[in-house]
């Protein structure tokens, strides 16, 4: 069975996860009102997921220190991002290798509809997160790695 914990930092967004979870009687399912950045140095998420999943986040290099810390080594995390997708994924190069993820994949994606290009970029956790990673909420955003 898959187990799945959906982080929201807007209260009314979670609610309505969890409402949406109970409603369609989804088991396995754990909603968090939490930010990422304050979980990831929790023992009972640190490093405990084999896949982080985001889309419409933040940058990149941003998005890499919210996800990398909750995923375990061997674990993989996956954003899929717009027509930026490439150039962010070259430039989060450094946080990513300091964050002990490795880019494994940048996977072109057309959706039925949008005219857009979009991409998956499949980041490989090879080694563990320093733990002074994450950094408290809202520094990642001002000053990313």
């Amino acid at each position: 069975m898959m187990h799945l914990t959906l982080v929201e930092s807007v209260g009314k967004k979670a609610m309505f996860c969890q409402h949406v979870v109970t409603m369609l009687g989804l088991e396995g399912v754990e909603v968090v009102h939490d930010r990422a950045e304050d979980i990831g140095q929790t023992p009972r998420h640190r490093e405990g997921y084999d896949w982080a999943v985001a889309r419409a986040v933040a940058h990149l290099n941003v998005l890499i220190e919210y996800l990398l810390p909750l995923v375990k080594v061997g674990g993989v995390m996956l954003a899929q991002k717009g027509e930026s997708g490439p150039a962010e994924a070259q430039s989060a190069e450094k946080a990513m290798k300091l964050l002990g993820g490795k880019l494994k994949q940048l996977i072109p994606v057309n959706l039925p509809g949008v005219a857009d290009d979009r991409y998956l970029v499949i980041v490989d956790k090879v080694a563990a997160t320093p733990p002074k990673y994450p950094r408290k909420a809202g520094i990642p955003m001002k000053m990313p790695l």
